[in-house]
């Protein structure tokens, strides 16, 4: 009578695993199998190098022998050094800046090729500066807008004298240019793909009640993929906050660090890292305010995007 009371009084997910199929009980077993080793690499690629690297950022090192524990001190010169201020400054300007230039050209390309004819070919054209290396669109980049590049060549061709010295004075913001050119193809692809699973009825509804094109996108083709938005912001967010190969080939000369006035927090981080004496516990400590930066916004934008799924 007491094993009875026993069995009755078993919880109800234990009865439910014991009647649990052979197949079900098998999927249980190999989940942590397959799981485990997901696990262990990001462990060893991601929360050990962040662990390491939080620690440094409370020592004085110098790359090589014993470390010195110094505390807050890195993050107290960070808050005190004017280079760090405009570095952080170019950080938040490529941030919403050139993100926002990004996103509107991107949707004003969703609105153009959503009806054009040979969308797909104008597609992977546009995609095409993500398949090339950082380096080589920097390259690439200053080449047009050099002393005697194609730009200056053509503003002579159409009268202008003088041309700007794109490389001096208006450097950051030639860098911010480029940025908004090698971005756009890669976030109208992604913004692309979500219009495409987008019913055609919706928008044929959309002509029948005489809707312009910015009426159907604002309310058919922005509601429908704002999930997808929310992706590409994210995915914004962090390039923009670890971007460094662009500004540092495109501004640098000779393998030389670029002006400071057009570092952003990954260039002074690597500078204090790699030029003159090396300061790796300031590098860190700039490596753990951009990964603070990135939480914050990730998880911003996670409760601006938040919403409940659409069926259609």
């Amino acid at each position: 009578m007491a094993a009875t009371a026993v069995r009755k009084a078993r919880p109800a997910h234990a009865a439910a695993a014991a009647h649990a199929s052979p197949l079900e009980r098998r999927r249980r077993r190999l989940f942590w199998p397959f799981v485990a080793p997901a696990l262990l690499l990001y462990a060893v690629f991601y929360i050990v190098p962040t662990l390491v690297t939080a620690w440094i950022s409370l020592n004085d090192w110098a790359g090589a022998g014993p470390m010195r524990f110094a505390g807050l001190d890195n993050y107290r010169r960070l808050m005190l050094d004017p280079v760090f201020h405009d570095a952080f400054t170019n950080t938040l300007v490529i941030l919403f800046v050139v993100g926002g230039a990004t996103f509107a050209l991107s949707f004003v390309m969703t609105i153009i090729l959503r009806d054009m004819a040979g969308r797909k070919a104008v597609r992977s054209i546009i995609f095409f500066p993500n398949i090339v290396s950082g380096i080589v669109l920097s390259i690439l980049w200053g080449f047009l807008f050099q002393a005697d590049g194609v730009v200056n060549t053509a503003l002579r061709g159409a009268g202008l004298a003088h041309p700007p010295n794109w490389l001096g004075a208006h450097l950051f913001t030639v860098i911010m240019i480029g940025l908004v050119w090698a971005q756009t193809g890669f976030f109208t692809t992604i913004l692309m793909a979500a219009v495409d699973r987008i019913p055609r009825e919706l928008y044929e509804a959309c002509d029948l009640e005489g809707a312009s094109a910015l009426q159907r996108f604002r309310h058919v083709t922005l509601p429908l993929m704002w999930d997808v938005v929310g992706v590409c912001a994210v995915l914004w967010s962090i390039h923009a906050i670890k971007l460094f190969e662009f500004i540092y080939a495109f501004a640098g000369a000779a393998g030389q660090l670029p002006p400071t006035h057009v570092w952003n927090t990954a260039v002074y981080a690597y500078a204090e890292a790699f030029s003159g004496v090396p300061r790796y516990g300031s590098a860190a400590a700039t490596g753990m305010v951009m990964l603070a930066l990135v939480a914050v916004l990730v998880v911003l934008l996670r409760r601006l995007f938040r919403r409940d799924g659409v069926q259609y």
